[in-house]
């Protein structure tokens, strides 16, 4: 109980809490009995509810976290002995303990070097021609993360890029979408223009971020590289007996449309700081403000005296403070941590 904070934090969008429309539909789900291991119709409803949003009949799968909906869906995609292509600051080779390696039982990532996450064709090239012998794992997946770790997006021009560039080396194209809502709430582009249409193959979608208490879909845009995934998600400890537990808030989500305000919000809230605090002495944007993610230069001591204020933020990216806006951010906290950040910098502009 000692860990429960009493004002808002900004140092992950994984603080904040369930969005009415998850909590109420899982709710609705509570009453009764119904059918297992996804034989449910909030389950059906939850597809159906992916395939009118992506306007095509995809395959559609749940998950409980992104670390293994991320780690199933490359393994489907790849022996053992193949390699996979992604950014070096790409959550799965930072953040997922080898997750991806242990599920597909082997397959390695190859990282390339990026200066703020986005992965260009030029540098899946480059990774996928280092070696072509049989002594090395053969690349065979491509995987992005939208948006990045470090808050930027991919436009639909570089996906159509980045997937030309696949289908010429044979590579399939995966997305990481932990925060896909706030890259389509940034871009405007339809979830089906940010994936299939500009040739994804596989994409992850993020619900616990989005507002929900767990949760991440699979969808496959080729039911043929969907098959006997649901065994993937069985021996994985991803079937979810009581499954209409985890299907049911994206039936919330997405039939009111909460998934799009959600990350709107989001998105203003990180404009919103990042605007109140640009002319600040001494802090700094260290990446363009795109989706709902803050990445702050300052000195040492700036920060320091910022988190003796109270304030919670990670600098794992670049030495800088990350902080992480979410559905139910209140316009007044960030003010109020913008009003700190720019005390705390005012004895360094002295």
């Amino acid at each position: 109980m000692a860990d429960i904070l009493t004002e808002q934090q900004f140092a992950s969008d994984n603080y904040s809490g369930i969005c009415p429309e998850a909590w109420n539909a899982m709710a609705e789900a509570n009453t009764g009995h119904a059918p297992a291991y996804g034989a449910d119709a909030w389950t059906e409803r939850a597809a159906e509810a992916f395939r009118n949003l992506f306007e095509t009949d995809c395959e559609v799968f749940f998950a409980f976290n992104g670390t293994a909906a991320n780690s199933m869906a490359l393994a489907s995609l790849c022996q053992s002995y193949h390699s996979v292509i992604c950014a070096e600051s790409a959550h799965v080779e930072t953040d997922e303990c080898g997750a991806p390696e242990f599920f597909s039982g082997g397959s390695k990532l190859l990282t390339a070097p990026t200066t703020d996450g986005l992965l260009t064709p030029e540098a899946v090239r480059a990774v996928a021609g280092r070696r072509s012998d049989i002594h090395f794992p053969k690349p065979r997946a491509v995987t992005i993360t939208q948006s990045t770790e470090t808050g930027r997006v991919y436009s639909v021009a570089q996906l159509q890029a980045l997937s030309e560039t696949c289908r010429s080396l044979g590579l399939r194209l995966h997305m990481d979408g932990a925060r896909f809502a706030n890259a389509c709430a940034s871009l405007q582009r339809s979830p089906a223009e940010l994936t299939w249409k500009s040739g994804v193959d596989v994409l992850c979608f993020g619900g616990t971020k989005n507002g929900m208490a767990v949760g991440e879909a699979i969808l496959f845009f080729d039911r043929a590289m969907a098959e006997d995934f649901d065994y993937r998600c069985k021996q994985a400890g991803q079937l979810a007996s009581k499954m209409r537990y985890l299907s049911a808030p994206w039936v919330g989500m997405l039939e009111s449309g909460a998934w799009l305000r959600n990350a709107e919000h989001a998105n203003a809230c990180a404009r919103r700081l990042a605007a109140a605090v640009a002319d600040v002495p001494g802090v700094s944007a260290m990446f363009p403000v795109e989706a709902n993610a803050v990445f702050l230069s300052a000195a040492p001591d700036v920060l320091d005296a910022l988190a003796r204020r109270g304030w919670r933020f990670y600098t794992f990216i670049g030495g800088g403070a990350r902080f992480m806006f979410a559905w139910d951010t209140a316009p007044e906290r960030v003010d109020a941590l913008a009003r700190d950040i720019r005390a705390c910098a005012v004895p360094v502009a002295a």
